[in-house]
């Protein structure tokens, strides 16, 4: 690469760039009346240990996010390898989302994905502006890890697992 040849004001171009940095994907659930809701989350950072934060990005026409930032806590789910089928599923628009899902919710109204590599009982510490998304900070009030379990991956528009080098 010599040269930076495509300007970031380009949505499709800088969409395209983006696809280069791999991440993990997350589900941000949680109950509604009894039933779950959630969303998935590809951008997820964890942000400090003192309080205990992580961050996730959401698009600022969605319209789960004001269903689910009235809850009183959010479930987040970091995917495994193998639940690519999963996030299909809750990201549909098509049909209900958890259907063939297989999840569970705690006593405070979080809901998780069964098999996810971990789990996080949160709720929403900040939201801040982020141009056509908004930044909400969780603080995590607990948490489940499954260190044997590798997370999905996404990374160049599309699902891939990890390889040990």
């Amino acid at each position: 690469m010599n040269r930076l040849d495509e300007t970031p004001t380009d949505s499709l171009a800088l969409r395209r760039a983006l696809a280069c940095f791999p991440s993990g994907v997350t589900a941000v659930c949680a109950l509604e009346s009894g039933a779950p809701i959630g969303m998935v989350a590809s951008t997820f950072t964890p942000v400090s240990l003192e309080p205990s934060l992580v961050s996730v990005c959401v698009q600022d026409t969605s319209k789960t996010w004001p269903r689910l930032r009235v809850q009183r806590r959010l479930g987040v789910s970091v995917l495994a390898e193998e639940q690519d089928v999963i996030c299909r599923s809750l990201t549909s628009r098509d049909r209900e989302r958890f259907e063939g899902v297989d999840w569970t919710a705690d006593g405070e109204g979080g809901v998780y994905i069964h098999g996810a590599s971990l789990w996080l009982d949160c709720s929403i510490h900040a939201e801040l502006p982020g141009g056509d998304h908004t930044i909400v900070l969780l603080q995590i009030h607990g948490l489940q890890a499954d260190s044997d379990r590798d997370p999905l991956v996404f990374h160049g528009s599309r699902f891939r697992r990890l390889a040990v080098s």
